[in-house]
């Protein structure tokens, strides 16, 4: 074979060569872009399956929302055809009464709201429908007149009744409750609706804020530090106060919550050590006040402050039964539930249920007092069941079933427990306050139990210690939380926003605020500070 035909064969073996290589490096190629593009269509896939789970979330949340409004729509409907129906038929046949609807003609006397009086000379007639929260007319005549007061009937028990004045050795302003025929009954159970808030939290980036406020302050009358706040469940215009100086006093709300008067003031000191209410709660009905006291030498630990008591008899009684056997007693509220009952919860490191045997007899029944290593500091109790959370100083956090007699559940976190505190709409989720910095305020899914979903807090300037006597309070749609704070703010949170801190801050007060609580039924916070005054702070 010649050497020009071997070099024309190498040629083209070499050629070949270098087709192959190119052609394996092609395909090289290629399979790394494919793994780049499958690995890109992959993280685009999921994102967008969590952008879709939350979308459908968000859209079941308000599919609820829309039925919830419908339903109320159609209710509020009925109520007005069944009113107007009952307004022609009684304007057709004026011998025929109806019991749900009551017309009443008052020539209404000058109405005294702090001190002055405004004067409307004019009649007019008084539409009082059982279902709705009543409004309050004062009547008062000189300066030595009796209040009046009538709590018409409310939502939850259909009563009618009166407030009079009375005296107290502490006050000229008292006030006297008398209830209607109907007082043996009780009242009727509503069944509240659950909403799912829970897969809102920290679903948005941008807190959404309230709007801005108008605060009024009125002076407490109180002599030393206030304690306690609360608005009455049954009469949206009433709400009471307490404090160090053992008085408790009851106001009305006037103008939709530009201000209020003064009513009554009551010495609710114990029987023996004479200790002012560490703790107030209202009975369901409206019609009284339980407060709670200390173990110590004998005392009396649970008074009630009975507001239907006709002049002349005792207002304020002692419950017999003294189940907590040593130190304060620190809080005490009603439980959500269909008989109704208390709990307290003690420095004893005891949880006691309180149920009602008979008219002012309530007898304790200790649910448990080895479950806490050191005292109660809050108790509450859920909705949708019978269980009694109860959060400790022990870092505790407590789900007794009372129904079973068992602890439903035990959590412990890395800071001690200062109250605990149950979303009014979302019947699973519930708030506890701790005290660790910046992070006060932790949100629990109660199927969950161990798991945190959301916390968040405030920085303080005045102290570095956090107080237990700072409370919080939900908003009546269980989206905010409205807290106290060493310094004279009240800090808002928006569940919604994933930020750790207040979505909104107001300043409120000269002095550190204890509380803030929201009104259920106008767009109205009212607060209590060290600084003796009473806050009134109206949304616009």
């Amino acid at each position: 074979m010649s050497a020009g035909s071997n070099s024309t064969i190498s040629k083209r073996v070499k050629e070949e060569e270098e087709e192959e290589e190119e052609e394996e490096k092609a395909n090289g190629e290629d399979e790394n872009s494919k793994a780049e593009e499958e690995e890109a269509l992959v993280a685009l896939i999921e994102h967008r399956t969590k952008e879709v789970e939350h979308l459908r979330q968000r859209i079941s949340y308000y599919k609820s929302q829309l039925d919830q409004a419908e339903s109320r729509l159609q209710d509020s409907q009925s109520k007005l055809a069944c009113l107007r129906g009952r307004h022609n038929s009684s304007s057709s046949n004026p011998s025929l009464e109806t019991k749900s609807v009551k017309v009443e003609r008052k020539s209404v006397s000058p109405e005294r709201v702090n001190g002055g009086s405004k004067s409307q000379p004019q009649s007019r007639t008084e539409l009082v429908v059982p279902s709705v929260n009543p409004k309050i007319p004062i009547k008062s005549a000189g300066s030595s007149a009796k209040t009046t007061t009538g709590l018409e009937a409310s939502a939850a028990s259909n009563r009618s009744v009166k407030v009079k004045a009375e005296k107290s050795h502490r006050s000229s302003n008292d006030v006297e409750v008398v209830e209607n025929k109907d007082r043996g009954t009780k009242r009727k159970f509503e069944q509240k609706e659950h909403k799912e808030l829970i897969p809102l939290v920290r679903s948005s980036s941008s807190p959404t804020t309230i709007g801005s406020y108008s605060s009024n302050h009125i002076s407490s009358q109180h002599k030393r530090k206030l304690r306690s706040l609360a608005v009455c469940p049954v009469n949206d215009q009433l709400f009471v106060t307490s404090a160090l100086d053992g008085l408790v006093h009851l106001w009305q709300i006037q103008g939709r919550g530009s201000s209020a008067s003064f009513l009554s003031s009551t010495d609710c000191v114990s029987s023996v050590e004479r200790r002012w209410p560490e703790d107030i709660a209202w009975h369901p009905h409206g019609n009284s006040l339980f407060s709670v006291y200390t173990a110590d030498a004998g005392d009396s630990q649970i008074s009630v402050l009975n507001l239907n008591k006709t002049q002349g008899r005792a207002r304020v009684t002692y419950l017999e039964d003294k189940p907590h056997v040593k130190g304060i007693i620190n809080s005490i509220i009603f439980m959500p539930w269909e008989n109704t009952c208390f709990v307290t919860g003690g420095s004893d490191h005891a949880v006691v249920l309180w149920n009602e045997r008979d008219e002012n007899v309530w007898k304790p029944k200790s649910l448990h007092r080895n479950l806490h290593s050191s005292a109660v500091m809050g108790v509450a109790g859920l909705q949708q069941k019978q269980i009694v959370l109860s959060a400790g100083a022990d870092k505790r956090i407590i789900g007794f079933d009372a129904h079973v007699g068992r602890a439903d559940f035990k959590h412990q976190i890395e800071s001690k427990c200062m109250s605990v505190l149950p979303n009014p709409c979302d019947f699973n989720l519930f708030m506890v306050q701790t005290g660790a910095h910046e992070k006060q305020l932790r949100l629990y899914d109660i199927r969950l139990r161990h798991t945190e979903l959301h916390s968040f807090g405030w920085k303080q300037e005045s102290s570095d210690s956090q107080s237990a006597l700072i409370n919080q309070a939900w908003s009546p749609d269980g989206l905010y939380l409205s807290s106290g704070s060493a310094d004279p703010v009240i800090h808002i949170f928006d569940i919604r926003y994933n930020a750790r801190k207040p979505s909104q801050s107001i300043r409120a007060h000269q002095k550190r605020v204890f509380k803030a609580v929201w009104h259920y039924s106008l767009p109205l916070l009212i607060s209590i500070s060290s600084d003796l005054q009473i806050g009134l702070h109206k949304r616009h």
